[in-house]
């Protein structure tokens, strides 16, 4: 039968149920409850019985009891108490929740009950607990909200008095409220009116005591709450209240005996701490498990289902109020005491209800598991609980302060020592089993934790079951480096250390191995710096200390810590060697003397050991310079001087040491290196070697080598048809090339193992980041040799640039060689810094002045500097060239006289060409480049320092142009040519102005007259037909009074009429010198071929 059997259907919103049971139910249908009759139904044995008093036929359904049952038919929720299928389907449903959809007897467990238009499901013994996830995680929240801990400061305490301490609930919400109260006394010691608050804050700044101070915060943490949530902020508070530390009577503010605090609504009261465990006991209850508890009070043990939380957080039993301090335990006590019975959880649920409720409980009481037995030795085996248990300490953040949890890791089980956490498993037949712990072990490990910081073992009263220490304190290197270590070397596991936020430290201490081994020209120094597993590399302990950091950056992140003594020998190590890129500390061999300062004997390979016995002996037998014999070949004597230069050059060579030759300019530096190399014949097998000149040099070492060592082999690796390869370097004794050419070439000349480079002028690669520069340190030598007469032209920072090349390693990497000697000596003029420097170096520079070796130079020495053109110069001179030599081939077939003007104007013009094409006067023509303009004022600008110099020129046109550029570069100079009106005043400047280093004259005007005796340097800017009009200009210097020895410098445009001029003057001397008194004279004596010798 269902609903559509009776016709229209009536509307089911109008039945309306006024009781409901199984199998039976009341109901009336209609809007009007008073108007219409109620109609029974009840089932029984499958058949309803109806009855209700309204109209009707004798065994027929009236109007209302027809509707009431269709209706019934139509209403699922209604029909569940008369439909057994049904019922028992809804009952299974919420039995799930409970772990008993399965139990044979589910109607006795549950009842249907109907309340407010609602059909729920209820167990029928109210002790029943569901256990789902939702409802564990909801009785989680209840018993466990407010637990959350956070750091506590550790206060202090003070010393003032109260009158007594008050008890109260909140006017409102009923929560704790405590305050400082006094009052007056009768005679008989009682409380009487008024009754005054005090301010706990009066006391605060008083209390001297630690305990004394808690108090009275505690006492103003819970006079001004208004919050009434729980939390464990309130239990260290309350217990700083229950302690007492002054003695103040308690009492309680009883709202029955008026609302407002008099003394006559006052009572005596005790405060006391639970001094045993809450006694959680879990019993077999049938197919549940029943949690049940007592409370130990006295000698009184009380169910905890008749306890009474009073106050917030108490108990109370015969007058004295017992703090709980576990704040899940006072919200089981609710619990239960709202469920009027013990709590029944099912078995199938009961592993879920412990791991989320009673583990969590475990740390705060007593639970005690009547159903699971200790276990078996054959369990502990089974299960891996037979072996040791393990150590470790869980790290994490705890807001500004480093969380530790001792831990014991038992097989598969981790149990924080602290805690009362039980072991729990389960062996291979499904049986749970308790596993006992090692308090022993677990005490050990609690005491190698506790003694490492005084605030340690305060935590321990507190009952957590971690320890915490503040990050600054934690963090600090000194602390917790020894700390790790002993942890470790205990066999501790420590963890989390790395995932502290804001740590980057590394907790592993430094393990640090050296090895020195020897290389070609270096000690090769492997230093092994190792934390843990991880090592720093070399490149990055350097940064550390160039930043001034004592915290390496590591692989993974961590920054691993360097201890001072360390960090001072590392300092050390970076001052002596540079790093490779194979993370390895090149130490020059020219540091050997440092290196036993620096490495323990132990640390030196075998190899190196001996070599530095041998630097050693070498040194102990020194004496003086050995004597070097002339090398054959050498076609030259060598003053005393210049043999000093080559014993000097060989003595290094000897210990495979680079240097610097920096004799003065005019000393013979090139003599020295060409006998130098000439005597390498002897000590090597492959005697190639690479010289390094400027452009404008070539041409001086083809001269010098042709003179004075023709039978050293020579390949000029220079010009447009230069090699582009090594193939035939090893044919050769001498590689001459220019600066200009080897930046060009320098790919393929890098592959070849040179026996020495010669950087002749070496001051240009004193830039260390030029394109010289690095060219030149991608060559490989044996050795090699550094030439200038100014290594130093700026500032100190020159030094660095030359010396890293010859010498690697000797003055240390380019940012300690700023860092302590350039900028103290450049900025500073740090004189202990300029004298360390100078102590490094002087082994390997030699330098003589003019005045230091006076006696052995000639009273005047000539020399010749030759000017290379660059192109757009070149170009226009031999256009020049080739039109005067046409002339003078088809017009001067009889000789000079037809047209002399002609000619001696063209040969002039190519003189000014050679000179600066802007002498020609023609628009553009100041556009070209002068190449005798520039190396004349590189000249002049590494000598005026030292030096007073002579400019001679015929042309006063160019003295117009090197005036500018002087006057350019702030240099100070004096003027005199035939326009000069008073030349006294011009000679006065620059004999007696020390500013004035420079004196240009034309040749004419400074010919005869001049006595100049404070210049050392002569430039001819431009060779005179004449000598003898030349040897009076130089005489302007070189002249009785002279007492310094005079330099004379030619400079000559190579392949040009200027360098013809030369021999041509040689030959034409003694007629000079006899006979010709003026240039015309001297030009007309010129033939033919002569003229037409010029221009070939």
């Amino acid at each position: 039968m269902d609903g559509s059997d009776f016709g229209d259907q009536p509307d089911i919103r109008q039945l309306i149920p006024l009781e409901l049971a199984v199998n039976r139910g009341v109901f009336v249908f209609g809007p009007d409850l008073e108007h219409f009759a109620p109609v029974t139904l009840h089932l029984e044995n499958e058949a309803f019985s109806i009855r209700s008093d309204g109209p009707g036929s004798p065994g027929l359904l009236n109007h209302t009891e027809a509707a009431v049952l269709s209706g019934l038919l139509r209403k699922p929720d209604y029909m569940l108490f008369f439909d057994d299928i049904k019922r028992l389907e809804k009952i299974r449903s919420a039995a799930a929740a409970y772990g008993l959809e399965d139990d044979p007897s589910l109607s006795s467990l549950f009842e249907l009950t109907y309340h407010d238009g609602q059909v729920s499901v209820f167990p029928s013994r109210p002790g029943l607990l569901s256990t789902s996830g939702q409802q564990l995680q909801s009785l989680s929240q209840q018993l466990f909200s407010g637990t959350a801990i956070t750091p506590q400061r550790r206060i202090g305490d003070n010393d003032e008095r109260q009158r007594f301490l008050l008890i109260k609930h909140h006017k409102y919400d009923k929560h704790l409220i405590a305050e400082l109260a006094e009052a007056p006394l009768t005679k008989q010691s009682a409380l009487k009116n008024p009754v005054q608050n005090l301010l706990p804050d009066n006391f605060l700044l008083h209390a001297e005591h630690p305990d004394s101070l808690k108090f009275y915060s505690a006492v103003r943490y819970f006079q001004s709450r208004h919050d009434f949530k729980r939390s464990e902020t309130d239990i260290l508070a309350l217990k700083a209240l229950v302690s007492n530390p002054l003695g103040l009577p308690v009492y309680r503010h009883e709202e029955s005996l008026g609302e407002k605090v008099t003394a006559a609504s006052l009572r005596p009261v005790r405060l006391s701490l639970v001094e045993k465990p809450v006694q959680l006991q879990v019993t077999p209850a049938g197919n549940f498990l029943e949690l049940s508890g007592i409370l130990q009070l006295g000698n009184v043990a009380l169910p905890l289902t008749e306890l009474r939380i009073c106050y917030t957080y108490f108990v109370e039993h015969e007058g004295t109020l017992y703090l709980l301090e576990h704040l899940p335990l006072i919200a089981l006590i609710e619990l239960l005491k709202n469920k009027k019975d013990n709590l029944l959880i099912s078995r199938p649920h009961f592993r879920a209800f412990r791991r989320q409720i009673l583990e969590k409980l475990e740390e705060m009481a007593d639970v005690h598991y009547r159903h699971i037995q200790p276990a078996t030795p054959v369990q502990l085996a089974l299960e891996g609980f037979d072996q040791p248990p393990e150590r470790l300490i869980y790290l994490s953040d705890f807001g500004s302060y480093v969380m530790l949890i001792p831990v014991m890791r038992y097989g598969e089980a981790e149990v924080p020592v602290l805690s009362k956490k039980q072991i729990h498993a389960l062996d291979g037949e499904g049986n749970t089993f308790l596993v006992q712990r090692d308090k022993a072990a677990e005490l050990q490990l609690v005491s190698l934790i506790v003694k490492q910081h005084p605030y340690f073992e305060e935590q321990l009263e507190y009952g957590h079951a971690f320890l915490d220490l503040h990050k600054k304190h934690f963090l600090n290197e000194e602390w917790f480096q020894p700390v790790f270590a002993e942890w470790l070397q205990q066999g501790l596991t420590v963890l989390g250390f790395d995932e502290l936020e804001g740590n980057k430290l590394n907790p592993e201490p430094v393990n640090i191995t050296v090895r020195v081994l020897s290389g070609i020209n270096w000690f090769n120094a492997k230093i092994n710096v190792r934390y843990g597993k991880k090592i720093a590399k070399l490149k990055d302990v350097f940064t550390a200390l160039r930043n001034k950091s004592k915290y390496v950056q590591l692989g993974d992140g961590t920054l691993g810590i360097l201890p001072a003594e360390w960090i001072e020998k590392f300092r050390k190590y970076f001052e002596a060697g540079e790093i490779t890129d194979d993370d390895t500390l090149q130490i020059p061999k020219i540091n050997f003397m440092t290196l036993q300062e620096l490495f323990e004997e132990q640390s030196l390979d075998e190899p190196v050991r001996a070599e530095l016995r041998g630097f050693r002996e070498k040194l102990e037998s020194f004496k003086q310079l050995a004597s070097v014999p002339i090398p054959k070949g050498l076609l030259a004597t060598l003053r005393p001087y210049q043999q000093e230069g080559l014993n000097w050059l060989n003595f290094l060579d000897d210990f495979n040491f680079g240097g610097c030759l920096a004799d003065d300019m005019g000393l013979g530096k090139t003599i020295q290196v060409i006998a130098f190399l000439l005597g390498q014949r002897r000590k090597v097998k492959q005697n190639t070697n690479l010289v390094v000149v400027p452009a404008t040099l070539i041409f001086n070492w083809q001269d010098e080598l042709a003179k004075f060592a023709p039978s050293l082999r020579l390949y000029t690796l220079y010009g447009p048809e230069r090699a582009k390869n090594t193939d035939n370097f090893h044919l050769y004794e001498i590689i001459l090339t220019s600066y200009s050419s080897l930046l060009s070439d320098v790919n393929f000349i890098k592959s070849y193992t040179f026996n020495y480079i010669v950087l002749d002028e070496s001051q240009q690669i004193k830039n260390p980041d030029s394109q010289r520069y690095k060219a030149v340190r991608l060559l490989q030598s044996r050795n090699k040799l550094l030439m200038s007469g100014t290594p130093m032209e700026n500032n100190s920072y020159d030094l660095y640039s030359q010396f890293s090349f010859a010498c690697p390693g000797l003055l240390g990497s380019k940012r300690y060689f700023r860092d302590i000697y350039a900028q103290p000596i450049d900025q500073f003029k740090n004189s202990k810094r300029a004298k360390e420097l100078r102590q490094r170096l002087q082994p390997f520079i030699l330098r003589r002045s003019k005045q230091e070796v006076a006696r052995e130079l000639p009273e005047k020495t000539e020399m010749v500097l030759y000017c290379p053109m660059e192109s757009p110069q070149r170009a226009l001179y031999d256009r020049y060239e080739e039109e005067l030599r046409i002339y003078m081939e088809e017009n001067l077939k009889d000789g000079t006289k037809k047209n002399p003007i002609y000619v001696l104007r063209g040969l002039t013009r190519l003189r000014q060409i050679c000179d600066a094409p802007a002498l020609l006067g023609d628009q553009g023509m100041e556009k070209i480049a002068s190449s005798k303009l520039r190396m004349l004022l590189e000249e002049i600008g590494a000598k005026a320092g030292q030096h007073k110099i002579l400019v001679f020129s015929q042309f006063v046109s160019m003295l117009e142009l090197i005036k500018k550029a002087l006057q350019q570069q702030g240099i100070r100079y004096a003027w005199l040519t035939g326009q000069s009106r008073d030349r006294e005043q011009a000679v006065q400047q620059f004999q007696n102005d020390p500013q004035t280093r420079v004196f240009l004259i034309s040749l004419k005007a400074g010919g005869t007259g001049l006595n100049l005796t404070e210049a050392d340097y002569i430039y001819l800017v431009d060779p005179w037909w004449n000598p003898a009009v030349e040897n009076q200009a130089i005489d302007r210097a070189h002249r009785i009074g002279q007492q310094k020895k005079v330099v004379a410098v030619r400079l000559i445009c190579p392949d040009t009429v200027e360098e013809k001029m030369i021999p041509l003057q040689q030959s034409k001397r003694q007629l000079a010198q006899d006979l010709v008194r003026n240039d015309a004279s001297f030009f007309s004596s010129l033939t033919r071929e002569d003229l037409l010798q010029l221009l070939q």
